[in-house]
């Protein structure tokens, strides 16, 4: 139970190369995109030709950079769009999404799940611990009960909140999500969610046996077994 993976840092040409397959994806996916695009553009170009008259030699590199900064807003709006309509019925979208918000979220994707696809993943922030589930409700609500029992008795005075993401009353659609969570109160500081994540993460972690026959040197003596289950000796 770690924080999400820090982003590797682009260069410039990582950037542009970034924004570029944002653009031709959007495009394809997204049939208001170029439309809404031309558009911005236009009222771009517009506002710099109102300018040129004020100060000709002003409104070239002005221009410029108000087209730009129209495509990218444009860009910004719609990207989000598609891509949560991609991630719509995907196993796991829900931690998808949490792990690409700015800011503390340490994700824990499949904290708890079943066989037949149903998650509860786990999330610590500024606003404590948050348990999000998807899959069949019913199933999902159970798992969320478990972990809350289970939970309780380890985070202290950190608020605990749950939700399941759907589209039925007192579901959170996928699309909300991000601004649900948003405006959650931040009742930790970035201390108390470190130490926090330490402690679960201690407390989830299960030491393993090597695998193979066990060495002749940390074998038990014999008739331990029989002693343990109480037998005669």
């Amino acid at each position: 139970m770690a924080k999400a993976q820090e982003r590797p840092k682009l260069g410039f040409r990582g950037t542009l190369k970034q924004i570029w397959m944002a653009f031709t994806l959007t495009a394809k996916r997204d049939k208001v995109f170029l439309p809404l695009v031309i558009v911005a553009v236009a009222i771009a170009i517009g506002a710099s030709l109102l300018l040129s008259l004020w100060i000709s030699w002003f409104a070239i590199p002005f221009g410029i950079m108000l087209v730009l900064l129209a495509i990218l807003i444009v860009l910004n709006l719609r990207v989000n769009k598609v891509f949560l309509a991609e991630m719509e019925n995907q196993p796991g979208a829900a931690a998808a999404i949490i792990e690409r918000m700015r800011g503390d979220y340490r994700v824990t994707p499949a904290f708890s799940s079943t066989t037949d696809m149903n998650f509860v993943h786990l999330v610590i922030c500024r606003a404590g611990v948050v348990l999000i589930g998807e899959g069949d409700p019913n199933r999902v609500r159970n798992l969320i009960n478990q972990e809350r029992r289970r939970l309780t008795k380890v985070i202290g005075s950190a608020d605990l909140r749950d939700f399941i993401i759907g589209n039925e009353e007192g579901q959170v659609p996928l699309r909300k999500l991000r601004m649900t969570l948003l405006r959650l109160p931040r009742t930790l500081s970035s201390r108390d969610v470190a130490a926090l994540d330490r402690r679960l993460k201690a407390l989830s972690a299960r030491p393993q046996l090597p695998k193979g026959a066990i060495p002749k040197n940390m074998r038990p003596p014999k008739g331990a077994f029989k002693a343990m289950r109480g037998g005669p000796r």
